[in-house]
């Protein structure tokens, strides 16, 4: 089963470079995905070190452990945000390295039964932790049109929020919206293509940081930083979109502000072109790292 499913870390050699400061150190991996990342950081690490992988998608979580087989990676069906106490319970006081990767895997990208594709029709699910009782399908059928417009506004930054969701409160009173297929139906009925971005794409997204909170994690993470990470030790994330970003950028450089932890990286930084030549889901990539210096 593992071989069906292809993942590029994105990024991973300059990652590494910023975040492996110790041989024999303990690392975070704060979203495992299919332990691309990790796989290649242990690649460059001693017999002694350790990396915590955390994923909220339990399917992934199997599939890295099986990739990167290595007695060094101990694997949480955990969120990311509960690093902290997961450090605590093991005695570590705090990782020399950690990194927060907030895109989605390929796995969870390219299986239709996710539901988070625009290219592949499948059930309008959407979560992370399959768990979870809150799906995409119960936002687009249930939420009241206020909040569906609220969310495409501030999570998807879609103009036409207003339309979209009155499209989708029209459209669910027929029969219900169950399939990525519809939902992009509807969309596209009010929303026209324009340029080589699917006018569902930020519909898409909005609905899947609301399913999995992302934002909130993303705050929880950034707020909970010198509870993961030691003195001397750098916290490196990756992110996808403004939103992320201007969180992370913010965080960051308030404690930049504080005196506590130095911007190793002092604007983002972005892929070379020759990662995203062979990576397109590189492309919208950013990485800003931070180290703790008290």
């Amino acid at each position: 089963m593992t071989q069906e499913w292809t993942h590029i870390p994105i990024m991973a050699p300059q990652i590494a470079d910023f975040l492996l400061t110790r041989q024999d150190g303990v690392y975070v991996d704060g979203t495992l995905g299919l332990g691309g990342h990790t796989k290649y950081f242990l690649s460059r690490l001693g017999p002694q070190a350790r990396v915590l992988g955390f994923d909220k998608d339990e399917e992934a979580l199997k599939m890295a452990q099986e990739r990167v087989a290595d007695t060094r990676l101990r694997a949480f069906h955990k969120s990311y945000t509960e690093a902290p106490s997961v450090l605590n319970e093991l005695g570590i006081d705090g990782a020399d390295g950690a990194l927060f990767d907030l895109g989605l895997s390929s796995y969870q990208l390219d299986n239709p039964v996710r539901g988070f594709s625009i290219m592949a029709d499948g059930p309008l699910d959407m979560r992370f932790d399959l768990q979870s009782p809150l799906t995409a399908a119960v936002i687009v059928n249930e939420w009241p049109m206020a909040e569906l417009e609220r969310i495409l506004k501030d999570y998807g930054e879609e103009r036409n929020y207003t339309k979209i969701a009155l499209a989708l409160m029209h459209a669910r009173r027929e029969t219900p919206i169950k399939t990525t297929a519809r939902l992009k139906e509807i969309v596209e009925s009010v929303s026209p293509r324009r340029g080589k971005t699917h006018p569902a794409t930020q519909t898409f997204q909005a609905l899947r940081i609301a399913c999995n909170g992302e934002l909130d994690a993303v705050e929880q993470a950034m707020a909970s930083l010198e509870k993961v990470v030691r003195t001397g030790g750098r916290a490196a994330v990756l992110t996808f979109h403004s939103l992320e970003d201007r969180l992370v950028k913010n965080r960051f450089k308030a404690l930049a502000q504080s005196g506590a932890w130095k911007l190793v990286t002092k604007h983002a930084l972005s892929p070379e072109y020759a990662e995203i030549r062979q990576n397109r889901r590189a492309r919208s990539a950013k990485l800003r790292v931070i180290e703790r210096v008290q």
